[in-house]
């Protein structure tokens, strides 16, 4: 739509004297249906690569349990996971890794795995000043590795589901803002049946978590920044503090400590997780993460030019 020059009336290209309005409202709606099919095209594959993916995992998890020891288990499954992740994503979507990049994982890898550490350890030490935690002394070096490996395969499996898949599948059709809403409450819900969960554990897990770590998914859109933090968050509250990851209680610690008070600090039964403060420590890191992805995806639009005639 431009002004015509001469009379100062505004024009549509898309409308003549020869075209009636019925007309121009089907065009309008082929166009709409133009833009929206490569985007359901694209959705599809993905879901069918996310059903070929639970299927192997799933079919691996079953041929390995109970034959083999419990740390080789969770190396093959989380092997067999990424391998038909990568393999789906060549074969079934059709489209090159971007969000399993290697390079970047040099960087984003650490970076999360940093940040994830250093949040639980500030939401302990603010449980500490709180009075609430109290450290008794260290514990044993040995359930590291565990911990470790553990927290990994954690960290890979859900990431590749609710970021690689789900996070990335729905912003296609619904946007940042839907995408981030449905995954952050799927990824709340999914945390329910967890020892001494309750409605509001499952709200805490998606503001804390299910936000923070799509957040950090769509900063860069690739999955090495946000599988870092989740790895650092569940390891330094299981394997270091000695806390109950999402209501599982861990056996041995770096560190050995208790919380005692208010539920509303503590977490209760289900672990600091649960807490208020790591809810707000968490919800602040991950509204700066999404500052930056929108102020980065801004600058990253072309500038839109106006044609005149």
């Amino acid at each position: 739509m431009w002004v015509d020059c001469l009379g100062g009336r505004l024009r549509n290209p898309s409308r003549t004297r020869d075209q009636p309005p019925a007309v121009s409202v089907v065009h309008n709606r082929i166009g709409g249906w133009n833009r929206l099919r490569p985007k359901l095209a694209y959705v599809g594959r993905g879901v069918l690569n996310l059903i070929a993916v639970l299927a192997v995992g799933f079919g691996c998890q079953a041929l390995i349990r109970g034959r083999v020891p419990e740390w080789v288990g969770l190396i093959s499954l989380c092997a067999v996971f990424v391998a038909s992740y990568l393999a789906g994503v060549r074969w079934i979507e059709r489209r090159p890794p971007s969000e399993f990049l290697a390079r970047p994982a040099r960087t984003e890898f650490p970076a999360g795995l940093g940040l994830g550490l250093a949040l639980f350890t500030a939401t302990m030490l603010s449980l500490w000043m709180f009075r609430v935690y109290r450290p008794s002394g260290w514990g044993s070096l040995v359930p590291l590795a565990g911990g470790f490996l553990s927290a990994l395969s954690a960290a890979i499996l859900e990431e590749i589901i609710f970021r690689g898949f789900l996070f990335r599948l729905s912003e296609k059709l619904i946007g940042l803002w839907g995408a981030l809403a449905l995954t952050s409450a799927l990824f709340g819900a999914l945390h329910a049946f967890n020892p001494g969960a309750t409605i509001g554990s499952s709200v805490a897990i998606a503001l804390e978590a299910g936000v923070l770590l799509g957040a950090a998914y769509a900063l860069k859109q690739r999955l090495w920044l946000p599988i870092g933090l989740h790895l650092g968050w569940n390891f330094a509250e299981g394997s270091i503090f000695g806390m109950s990851v999402s209501g599982h209680t861990k056996q041995g610690s770096l560190i050995a400590g208790t919380l005692l008070g208010r539920g509303l600090l503590t977490g209760g039964a289900f672990g600091p997780e649960n807490s208020i403060v790591a809810v707000v420590i968490c919800f602040a890191v991950a509204l700066f993460l999404l500052f930056r992805t929108v102020t980065t995806r801004r600058q990253a639009k072309p500038p839109v030019r106006v044609a005149h005639s």
